[in-house]
């Protein structure tokens, strides 16, 4: 087995089931009982906090634990949103951004916000000249993505931080889940109010997510209830996922510094592989993020290519994964290159770093055999 669906989930690490095990069985209490058994797992879920605070070199009280990606999405953006309702209800995404993000802010409509969607270049990036044009007095939010979970572009996230400093009462969000332990991003340098990362994209388990909110930032709860962590996040908190969760960003994180180059290796080959390949066009950016590249096959489906990469042991995906079962349309590429064929026909892979130059020639030689057959039975059919 290949497996190059990297983006839809990771693997977890042998330590992090190791920890979460530990933890289960020996450190069950709840962390907010007042007894011994609670009081350890209280001590466990502060270091956690601080490690992964020291891990994105920020305070521990400015993380908040969830369920991943999806929960921390939607409570960095309807919380905001609430919070600052009463000065604006302006917010400003873009036209790329994960369905949590996009399905949040169009939630958010019914209750009489306005929603503006910048447009992306053919790299998939936002103009930043764009942002500014689209600022307005009652603009509360911005919300960008750091790395696209489609195709792998980088946002000039700094450069959006930079502007955004500028408008003081303008709250800046950023997804990312994609991004984390694979293209590095300072949260104090880019001027990030909000900053959302799961779990199950740097090897830890589903189920757990960090919620990044800058000192000073003010959140309206999702949720109601036992007023867990510092009431943004009620819920008994899940201490062993949490345990397991800081054991895999700092390995995922030290892995980046180990391994970037071998991940860049592995992108380069199927890039310029997929690239000289006749009737394939690839729509990640060549600069964008070292472990995904997206491409397209006009004139075949999806889904046909998957489930014959499948067959041959090879395991990738369409869109992103949250959506991949709903459309076989990528709206990323879509607002990329504007080409509906293209849009219909996309692949993802996605790499991390225990994956090999060999497994991706395999993969390459693969693709290669298999759309000249199906051409070929096209051409025939027609």
């Amino acid at each position: 087995m290949i497996y190059f669906d990297n983006s839809a989930t990771t693997k977890p690490y042998p330590e992090v089931i190791e920890s979460f095990m530990k933890v289960t069985s020996d450190y069950f209490g709840n962390p907010s009982s007042l007894h011994g058994l609670g009081v350890q797992s209280e001590k466990l879920l502060s270091a956690a906090r601080k490690q992964i605070a020291d891990l994105l070199k920020v305070k521990s009280s400015e993380i908040y634990f969830t369920s991943g990606g999806t929960e921390g999405n939607n409570l960095a953006i309807k919380g905001a949103a609430h919070s600052q309702g009463n000065r604006g209800k302006h917010i400003i995404t873009t036209a790329i951004e994960h369905p949590s993000v996009e399905d949040a802010c169009q939630s958010l409509t019914r209750m009489g916000y306005e929603i503006t969607y910048l447009p992306v270049n053919e790299f998939g990036q936002i103009d930043v000249t764009d942002l500014k044009d689209a600022l307005r007095e009652d603009t509360i939010l911005v919300s960008v993505m750091h790395v696209n979970n489609e195709v792998g572009s980088i946002q000039p996230i700094a450069e959006v931080g930079k502007l955004l400093k500028q408008y003081p009462n303008v709250l800046f969000h950023v997804d990312n889940v994609q991004g984390t332990g694979k293209v590095s991003l300072s949260l104090r340098e880019a001027n990030v109010d909000l900053c959302t990362i799961s779990g199950h994209k740097v090897h830890g388990l589903k189920g757990t997510g960090i919620l990044y909110v800058r000192e000073g930032v003010r959140v309206d709860p999702l949720f109601h209830g036992g007023n867990q962590e510092t009431k943004i996040r009620s819920g008994t908190e899940n201490v062993a996922g949490i345990v397991a969760l800081s054991k895999a960003l700092r390995i995922s994180m030290n892995n980046q510094l180990l391994y970037h180059d071998k991940l860049q290796q592995i992108k380069t080959y199927l890039y310029k592989g997929l690239k000289e390949m006749d009737g394939v066009l690839v729509n990640s950016p060549e600069e964008g993020a070292p472990h995904i590249v997206n491409f397209s096959v006009p004139g075949l489906k999806s889904e046909v290519l998957l489930h014959a990469l499948e067959s041959e042991g090879i395991y990738v995906s369409t869109t992103s994964a949250c959506s991949s079962k709903k459309r076989t349309v990528s709206k990323t590429v879509d607002a990329m290159f504007h080409h509906s064929a293209r849009s219909e026909s996309v692949i993802r892979i996605s790499t991390t770093y225990g994956n090999e130059l060999e497994e991706a020639m395999q993969v390459l030689a693969a693709i290669q055999k298999i759309v000249a057959n199906l051409e070929k039975i096209m051409r025939v059919a027609k």
